[in-house]
């Protein structure tokens, strides 16, 4: 399972695909035995990160635009279905991961953006801003943010580097033998926190 963010942008020019907010990323899936590709979810609003359950009966992909995080079943009676599985988060979703216990991690490179927000609804405007040098473009925050969550979609922690001191623009979280670790597009360092130094995380069931 993988994502096309925009099939119209590239990289470098995802501040653009931003200021567009059209719907040109895809959720595809890939079969190593007959070499084909299908396309799961279309029409995503930069598809970003996926996550496969640990039962493997549904995957999760980042809707980053949306700020918001998708559910595709993949079995049971919900099979080829998607639905929203958290909505509204508090910035740009980037990368996720599953742990051991079933908890989902969450990377988010910089927070909601107001201006950015309110820009939306006025086309005539951002076509303005896009045109502008990137210097004067919109810009991540000076902030480090990642958020937990259950399989049910609810939130369990969250952890905030509110400067940027550490760990800035984190774009993926990955948890591996009690231990989580970030990385960065920016950052000259990885991230390493041990999961039992988290207050109050618990343990949660897949």
């Amino acid at each position: 399972y993988f994502t096309d963010a925009s099939s119209r942008f590239q990289q470098p020019d995802y501040v653009l695909d931003l200021l567009e907010m059209r719907p040109h990323g895809r959720l595809l899936r890939y079969n190593p035995k007959t070499r084909k590709t299908e396309v799961l979810l279309g029409n995503l609003h930069f598809a970003n990160g996926v996550a496969v359950a640990p039962q493997g009966d549904y995957v999760l992909v980042n809707e980053t635009w949306k700020y918001r995080i998708l559910r595709y079943w993949i079995s049971g009676p919900k099979a080829g279905r998607a639905e929203v599985f958290a909505d509204n988060l508090p910035g740009f979703p980037d990368n996720l991961a599953v742990d051991g216990v079933g908890r989902y991690w969450v990377a988010f490179p910089t927070l909601r953006n107001p201006r950015v927000d309110a820009m939306h609804k006025s086309p005539w405007l951002k076509d303005l801003v896009a045109k502008l040098p990137d210097s004067l473009k919109p810009k991540p925050q000076n902030y480090g943010l990642v958020v937990a969550f259950d399989s049910k979609g609810q939130m369990l922690t969250s952890l905030h580097d509110t400067r940027g001191t550490h760990l800035q623009e984190i774009t993926s979280v990955n948890p591996h033998d009690g231990v989580l670790y970030f990385g960065s597009l920016h950052n000259d360092r990885i991230g390493r926190l041990p999961l039992q130094a988290i207050p109050g995380l618990g343990e949660a069931t897949p």
